[in-house]
């Protein structure tokens, strides 16, 4: 065996991970449970948008993304505006320098190839294509996995995510919708597969035993989000927010009339300040707020109520894994997508136009079909599981033809 035969294979997993988002940190963390369980020899490290927090909880080195420490920060001053455009130009040769050091780079799952929430061509979508472009250059494997993708308007954006996708090694979609979106614009995925969302690997805390019929109606979750509609939505962005908000509160204050307890949760830092008007709206003991660190806590939650109403993709998913029926407040397709994937389609309502007392109407019908609901999501659930291995054994086979030799060889009589 000669001395690179057995050097360790080196993995770089990038994207906006450590940030706050805690589905971008659970997509991550079934990525690395996979390479600790099939490929335990890797040595893996990141670049991404919190290494310290990634550090941190995941014992991995890592490296900042971008250069200018300010960019995620309006640059409106001339010094700011020329740091900040030094940056892009100084992030070409920190990525490409970053990927050489790898034989593959992974970008875990992730809305990636999208641009449902606002966003800008020279944020993120441009870091992904110099990431893609740099391992093209350099001959280092990129692969999406499990990402999420949608039809993109603005023509700078549309650009920098097709050629990510073009440039990637290896690419695969949560769901059907996202590979039509980027063979609309221009992407082949005639051998892209869709797999569910990462999020579907991890591990799923015991779900607590549907409610007696004569016994109290059990918490209800309520999963919130600071949300401004999408990035074509930027002009009337204040409109959308008060109308959710507006909507939520109402909602929750209906729930608290019926004697309900109320557990709101979030999905990101930013969401804080919608639970702060929440509860100031809704000066109730029954509501009261979660401090989530981890998808694992958000389960911990969910699994412990009887419904759940959310609005964060990755919220939903918590809450279908654990069984627990969940209505959606759907912000982009990606949502309605889901829920009709895992049997509950009939249960999603418009996050733009928040209709109270619609939304109670649903929510009424959700908890009626509860013992239902949960047995199709104990079927769908196991689906999805088998799905994702077969994820990962694809992953393998691409990205770590070696290992994925030895492994067959090992299983061969």
């Amino acid at each position: 065996m000669t001395a690179a035969d057995s050097a360790p294979v080196r993995v770089g997993v990038f994207g906006l991970l450590g940030s706050g988002n805690l589905g971008n940190d659970g997509s991550l963390e079934a990525v690395l449970g996979y390479l600790r369980a099939e490929h335990p020899e890797a040595v893996v490290d990141a670049l991404c948008g919190g290494p310290e927090a990634v550090t941190t909880r995941f014992g991995i080195p890592a490296t900042r993304l971008h250069w200018y420490r300010g960019e995620y920060r309006t640059a409106s001053r001339a010094g700011a505006i020329a740091a900040k455009g030094l940056g892009k130009l100084v992030d070409v040769f920190r990525t490409a320098a970053w990927v050489r050091r790898h034989d593959v780079v992974i970008v875990p799952g992730m809305g990636v190839l999208e641009a449902t929430l606002p966003l800008r061509p020279w944020g993120f979508p441009y870091s992904l294509f110099l990431l893609c472009a740099s391992g093209r250059l350099l001959r280092t494997r990129v692969a999406l996995v499990s990402v999420g993708a949608a039809t993109i308007g603005n023509r700078p954006t549309r650009a920098l995510v097709r050629w990510s996708a073009r440039l990637a090694a290896y690419r695969s979609y949560r769901d059907a919708q996202s590979r039509d979106a980027m063979r609309a614009m221009g992407v082949d995925t005639a051998r892209d597969e869709v797999y569910p969302d990462l999020a579907f690997a991890l591990p799923t805390p015991r779900a607590s035993a549907p409610s007696d019929p004569s016994a109290p109606p059990g918490p209800v979750c309520v999963g919130v989000m600071d949300f401004h509609g999408g990035n074509d939505d930027r002009a009337r962005a204040d409109e959308i927010h008060r109308r959710y908000l507006d909507g939520t509160i109402r909602f929750v204050r209906a729930l608290v009339e019926e004697g309900r307890a109320v557990r709101l949760l979030t999905g990101d830092e930013c969401d804080a300040s919608v639970v702060a008007a929440i509860l100031d709206a809704v000066d109730s003991p029954l509501v009261t707020a979660a401090e989530p660190f981890s998808l694992a806590d958000l389960m911990k939650e969910m699994a412990a109520a009887d419904t759940v109403v959310a609005i964060r993709y990755h919220n939903l998913i918590c809450a279908l894994k654990t069984g627990t029926p969940v209505l959606a407040l759907c912000y982009a397709a990606k949502s309605d997508a889901l829920m009709a994937e895992m049997g509950l389609g009939a249960y999603c309502h418009p996050a733009r136009e928040v209709d109270a007392d619609r939304l109670l109407e649903q929510f009424h019908a959700l908890e009626k079909g509860s013992a239902g609901l949960r047995r199709t999501l104990t079927e769908r659930n196991l689906a999805a599981a088998r799905r994702l291995e077969h994820q990962f054994n694809s992953l393998t086979a691409a990205l770590f033809p070696a290992a994925d030799h030895a492994h067959t060889s090992r299983k061969a009589p």
